[in-house]
């Protein structure tokens, strides 16, 4: 081969990842085709924002999706991978409403049609950035099928969708109690409110027991500003303290109007004085329990959270001016007020520090408010009955399977789902308010028209609905429902969804509800679950900690391929991953030595035999590679049918360093220097073996597996991504193996006496070996001396010489002798090994007597605890080790 044409030292990455991928794209080469006879396996993105850039998690996740689909694309199936991107309603309109404030106007004075032409101009500016970001990951989507769910179609289906589910009522509107983002002027969903830890204050407040002069009932709470909003206080029924007090009443302090005292399990005991404050209107729990009893339910907080009186002059026309005086101050601000006036009243019984989570909204960083407001919500328990059963009979399967109990958890605890949006961008909500209020909901406005009078004045509902709405119905939307689409009648249902436990119940659960209901049958086969990506020390990755780590960085400094197989090594089932640079750094070795393995094959004349068939092989060496050769391959594709990532990978990792480079090379280095029948037998079979090797790491590894590939002539530029999965070379498995396994195992205990006594590399040392074990060394003698650093072997027949030690394979079978007796002091190398051995279990103990600790377990993080058993395990393999040491030199 002309020597410009030979491989560089190293791979580039950076140039070869964007001409690959281009390459791959414009030939079609990601491309579904509905018309083949192949078997379809389908693959639905979880759509990114379409504000996004690419994080850590979006690099788990579709890179483990990509190693699936480029698998199965080689394994002969007709391979879909659905594109697209989410309008991200909140997201969206905030990265407008940021862009236009830095302008000097706003969405309220643009207008709201004027607003959407400027967040579609941002859109088509912008909004790609994620998926050129997904094609530097090496993502190989079919993007010729991208949708986005704002498009005309998915709009579509959001509507006909809408419609069908208002007229079967499983879509109603109701005033009910939701998230409410004071800042965004918006209900939110459960996803978008992180609890934050705060450190406040429990106020005991007294609550006067009417008719009943100097008695109380205290109660203790984090929120007196809604004070004014209670109607009543709950105890426990079989609380002996106030068992007395059910069914009497309690002066509501500033307001002074009588509120019911009544019983409820809901109530703990243990918990403050178990007594509790009930306000419907602004608490979760207590809506259920003023549900439950049938309160009254007055809001005393508006929409931007400031103290509202309308809702309670209601209940109380004749306010105290005390009252009157907090009406229109903020939450906050009331609640000072509020907290003093107790004081003054002598109805404050004490103030206790008090740590707790409070909900805040993730993007507007402000306390969340439960409010009631009318909202429209789908009755996702009916919706849900359908999917629980699906997952019950085994319809859709969860990986790791204890996934399914979380799933059932939420399901069968269903609340009535929120689909309202008080935003522009977004789905607009297919209802239209007539003359009187009355409501029509109906695909179009022509059809309103139609419905009130053509003269009539109608206006559609303000709000659009909750992205997770349209999300729901992705796996059949992006396929062309409700038109009977060829796409839809072939890759529906999908074969696996490839997501994260945080959206089981946002997204997963919906589709099922979604897909049962208008298409009959589950969105997908399987459900694979992978845990969060964390950094080295196991802890969350956040801003505020400094420890994100940025993929496209990554990809820069390392490559795709290398951060591609760090994460695929590491995705075991049901755990999160510990992810950083140096972890990366380190992987990236093994991209380097499957280029080192090509030099080297490239550099001894190995290249491809187009007539080679790996059955005629004779050389015992031939016959142990292929068999290992198919043996991996079994291997790797069984990880890959049952999810097992990082079993994938480290099939390929062993199969490469160990096997393929450590062994088989080095076996047949000397060979290759000459021009007999075993070395052209050996140039075919270490190609070949190459060949499977570059198939095999593909998925995982695409661009340096494909730069080989074409560089070898295994076939042209690019078309590694067709080439077929590796099945087997098709031949007997023969017992040769055994034979070079005893061989590797007698080498690699050479080395490892020769690294524990710290033999220097250098020094060749004398090999004696008893008659029982000649037979391993017929035929190995060359090897053993090469690659064990022996200057001889010799055959004894009594005890070995002084000063040797003593090494054994076959569980102790197979014996030789490694005279040091000038090579090292026998008696200083026990009492260093002794004295190493020592410190280990020290070090072991210290770390076993945390762990021990109650104390210490209760109070340390996860990452703490998790490091400290690691550290465990290290000390105690390090005693281990040292121990066989030890035994070889008689200590």
């Amino acid at each position: 081969m002309p020597e410009h044409d030979r491989l560089d030292k190293s791979f580039s990455p950076n140039a070869a990842e964007a001409r690959l991928y281009d390459l791959w794209e414009t030939s079609g080469a990601f491309a579904a085709v509905p018309e083949s006879d192949k078997r379809p396996f389908t693959i639905m993105i979880p759509p990114p924002n379409v504000t996004g850039s690419l994080h850590m998690g979006h690099a788990l996740t579709f890179t483990l999706q990509d190693v699936l689909i480029r698998w199965k694309r080689m394994a002969g199936f007709d391979a879909l991978w659905q594109p697209g991107t989410d309008h991200a309603g909140i997201a969206t309109q905030m990265v407008v409403e940021r862009l236009l404030a830095a302008e000097g106007t706003s969405r309220k004075e643009l207008g709201r049609e004027k607003f959407l032409e400027r967040v579609w101009q941002w859109k088509a500016e912008s909004g790609g950035q994620i998926t050129q970001q997904l094609r530097r990951l090496g993502a190989s989507l079919d993007w010729q099928r991208e949708r986005f769910t704002l498009d005309e179609g998915l709009s579509a289906a959001v509507r006909k969708v809408f419609v069908k589910l208002y007229r079967e009522k499983l879509i109603y509107r109701a005033h009910r109690l939701v998230n409410w983002d004071p800042k965004l002027q918006t209900a939110i969903s459960d996803l978008e409110v992180e609890n934050r830890e705060i450190k406040g204050h429990l106020w005991y407040i007294r609550y006067p027991i009417a008719g009943e002069n100097g008695r109380f009932i205290t109660v203790a709470t984090t929120r007196p500003e809604t004070i004014l909003g209670d109607v009543a206080v709950a105890v426990h029924p079989e609380d002996a303290r106030y068992r007395d007090l059910i069914g009497r009443s309690a002066h509501l302090p500033l307001v002074d109007r009588e509120i019911p005292i009544i019983a409820d399990e809901y109530v703990d005991r243990e918990k403050g004085t178990g007594a509790v404050k009930i306000t419907p209107a602004h608490d979760f729990n207590d809506f259920k329990l003023g549900e439950r009893h049938r309160l009254p339910m007055p809001s005393v907080l508006d929409r931007l959270a400031r103290v509202s009186l309308a809702g309670l002059r209601q209940l109380h026309r004749d306010l105290p001016g005390f009252v009157g005086e907090l009406d229109g101050k903020d939450r906050f601000e009331a609640r000072a007020l509020i907290v003093e006036r107790l004081k003054v009243i002598d109805l404050l019984e004490k103030t206790e520090p008090h740590t707790h989570q409070v909900p805040h909204g993730d993007r507007s960083g402000v306390v969340i408010e439960p409010l009631l407001t009318w909202q429209w919500f789908a009755d996702a328990k009916v919706l849900a009955k359908a999917a629980i059963e699906a997952v019950e009979q085994g319809e859709t399967r969860f990986v790791p399977e204890q996934w399914q109990n979380t799933f059932f958890a939420w399901m069968r605890e269903i609340e009535p789902w929120c689909i309202s949006r008080q935003l522009w961008w977004g789905h607009r909500i297919p209802a239209w308010y007539g003359p009187k209020g009355e409501i029509f909901v109906a695909e179009t406005e022509e059809e309103a028209r139609e419905h009130f009078g053509i003269d009539a004045k109608i206006y559609q509902d303000e709000d659009v609905l909750d992205t997770w709405f349209s999300s729901a119905l992705w796996p059949f939307s992006t396929l062309g429902w409700p038109e009977e689409t060829k796409e839809l009648k072939r890759y529906y249902p999908t074969d696996v969804l490839v997501t994260g436990f945080d959206i089981i119940f946002f997204w997963v659960a919906r589709m099922m509800m979604m897909g049962h209901h208008f298409m009959g049958d589950v969105p997908f086969r399987d459900v694979y679950i992978h845990g969060l990506v964390r950094d080295e020390r196991g802890q969350k990755m956040s801003k505020s900690k400094g420890n994100v780590i940025d993929p496209l960085a990554l990809i820069d400094e390392f490559g795709a391929d290398a951060l591609r197989f760090t994460i695929c090594a590491a995705a075991g089932p049901g755990r999160d991953i510990k992810l950083g640079r140096s972890r990366v750094e380190s992987q990236r070795s093994f991209v380097t030595k499957l280029w080192n393995a090509a030099r080297f094959c490239e550099m001894n004349g190995i290249a491809p035999v187009a007539d080679f068939d790996p059955a005629q092989a004779q050389h015992r060496l031939s016959r142990w590679i292929l068999d290992a050769a198919d043996s991996a391959i079994a291997e790797a594709t069984k990880a890959l049918e049952a999810y097992r990532f990082d079993d994938y990978a480290q099939v390929c990792y062993r199969f490469l360093w160990n096997t393929y480079c450590d062994w088989f090379l080095e076996f047949i280095k000397p060979s290759l220097a000459e021009n007999a029948d075993e070395t052209r037998e050996f140039r075919a079979v270490a190609a070949y073996v190459l060949g499977v090797i570059l198939r095999l790491l593909h998925p995982v590894m695409p661009f340096v597996t494909e730069t080989l590939w074409h560089h070898f002539g295994f076939g042209a530029e690019g078309s590694l991504i067709r080439a077929a999965w590796p099945t087997g070379s098709g031949r007997e498995r023969s017992e040769s193996h055994r034979d070079v396994e005893r061989a590797i195992a007698l080498i690699s205990e050479i080395r490892a006496t020769r690294a524990a006594l710290n033999v220097p590399p250098s020094r060749q040392i004398p090999l004696f070996y008893p008659q029982i074990s000649f037979s391993i060394f017929m035929g190995w003698e060359s090897e053993i001396r090469r690659l064990g650093r022996i200057s001889d072997i010799t055959l004894i027949e009594g005890d070995p010489p002084a000063g040797c030690v003593q090494i054994a394979i076959d569980n102790g079978a197979t014996k030789a002798f490694l005279q040091l007796t000038d090579v090292i002091d026998l008696d200083a190398e026990r009492a260093r090994l002794r004295k190493k051995r020592d410190e280990a279990k020290a070090e072991w103990e210290r770390h076993f007597r945390k762990l021990s600790n109650a104390d210490f377990t209760k109070r340390a993080p996860p990452e703490i605890i998790e490091e400290t058993q690691a550290k465990m395990s290290a000390a105690g393999a390090e005693g281990r080790a040292i121990e066989e040491a030890l035994a070889r030199i008689g200590g």
